[in-house]
């Protein structure tokens, strides 16, 4: 005679198990930040990635803190997110353009710490962090093109096409959903026009 056992969580509702021992689903990680340090100083030359971003982004050469230029004071940045330009580090953030908190949720959960910090610290590509206006930066939080762009039009294309590279890239996943909206998108962008903004 088989055993038929009624299995009950709040998360999951109730279902049968076959057998003698009661089967539960493995628990999923939970996100935390700070679990992908970010912000390392990779080549020990005392600037770190922030400052390396704030550097190699800047339209002028940038002015430091003091003799050990290890800290940005000043620079000229173009902000491709509001189309504005700054000249003081402190209105800016550096922004993943696919937020960890995304890249977490898209595949980055199952990733060892030395991958994680690979990913938040990421130099390699060009557009996969960038320096820019702080307040832009926290409305996009961890939202994708789906469901956030950038009010400066003549950047739209681009964001989206740099969003999707860096999934491909990271192997992160897209929900159907996501890669519809993404799919539309490029479709008017190849068509020459601008994607609107998302609603709300």
């Amino acid at each position: 005679m088989r055993n038929i056992i009624l299995a009950c969580s709040v998360a999951i509702g109730c279902s049968t198990v076959e057998g003698d021992e009661l089967l539960f689903p493995e628990p999923q990680p939970e996100y935390n930040r700070k679990d992908w340090r970010h912000w390392i100083d990779e080549d020990k030359d005392c600037q770190d990635t922030r400052q390396e971003v704030l550097i190699a982004e800047s339209t002028t050469p940038v002015t430091f803190t003091d003799d050990k230029r290890c800290r940005v004071e000043s620079g000229t940045w173009e902000d491709a997110y509001t189309g504005k330009t700054f000249t003081s580090p402190l209105s800016l953030d550096v922004d993943h353009v696919v937020a960890l908190r995304d890249a977490f949720d898209s595949g980055g959960a199952n990733w060892d710490a030395a991958r994680r910090k690979l990913y938040a610290n990421d130099l390699s590509a060009p557009g996969s962090l960038r320096a820019v206006q702080m307040g832009a930066n926290r409305s996009k939080g961890s939202r994708g093109p789906d469901e956030w762009l950038p009010v400066n039009e003549e950047f739209r294309c681009q964001y989206i096409g740099e969003f999707m590279a860096i999934k491909r890239r990271w192997e992160l996943s897209l929900g159907a959903g996501e890669q519809a909206v993404l799919d539309y998108m490029l479709k008017i962008c190849e068509d020459g026009g601008v994607p609107p903004l998302p609603q709300r």
